[in-house]
């Protein structure tokens, strides 16, 4: 008789841990409805090709529903901070196991089909040529809507660097803008 209740209390146990997983994996999949769209937006910015950004993307995700526990306690800044790690990763891995790739002018020139997409790119060039920093920086804070204080813990700086970081960024990145307006490129972002 009493390796029936053990059944009975195995199967209760397995009912209870079923839907609690069933209610985590409910938000996380909220959360990623919800997120997924910006975080891959900034890893476009972050990384050279869409396929990188996907895979930083993926990257975030898989690690966030790990510690959704630890992470959803403020999950857009969770996320942030995992995808500017994911994204440092992959430019070490580069760095490691150098690859051949398109130049950003010959990708411009092949998907010239609207003006959008030119200035989409001509900006993204701009934001590459910006040290890593100040592009961190700038992805979080106007990209990804955060607060100084969010990027500081997302990125693992001071407030006072996002702040500077910031101010030097939106500088060089006017300048840099400027001198492909006197290119020809005639560039006007919004």
């Amino acid at each position: 008789m009493p390796r029936a209740g053990i059944k009975d209390d195995v199967r209760g146990v397995r009912a209870v841990t079923a839907g609690a997983r069933a209610s985590r994996d409910a938000e996380f999949t909220e959360f990623v409805e919800a997120a997924s769209s910006s975080l891959l937006r900034a890893a476009l910015v972050l990384l050279d090709s869409r396929e990188d950004a996907e895979d930083a993307l993926q990257v975030t995700m898989l690690r966030t529903y790990r510690r959704w526990e630890q992470a959803k306690q403020a999950p857009q800044a969770y996320a942030r901070a995992v995808l500017v790690n994911a994204c440092r990763e992959r430019w070490r891995h580069r760095g490691r196991h150098p690859e051949i790739s398109q130049d950003v002018d010959e990708l411009a020139n092949v998907v010239s089909f609207a003006e959008a997409v030119d200035r989409r790119h001509v900006l993204v060039r701009v934001l590459r040529r910006l040290p890593d920093i100040q592009r961190e920086v700038l992805v979080c804070r106007y990209l990804l809507d955060a607060t100084v204080a969010e990027t500081a813990t997302a990125l693992d700086i001071a407030e006072g660097t996002v702040k500077s970081a910031a101010s030097r960024g939106l500088d060089q990145r006017r300048q840099l803008l400027y001198d492909e307006d006197k290119r020809g490129r005639h560039v006007h972002p919004r």
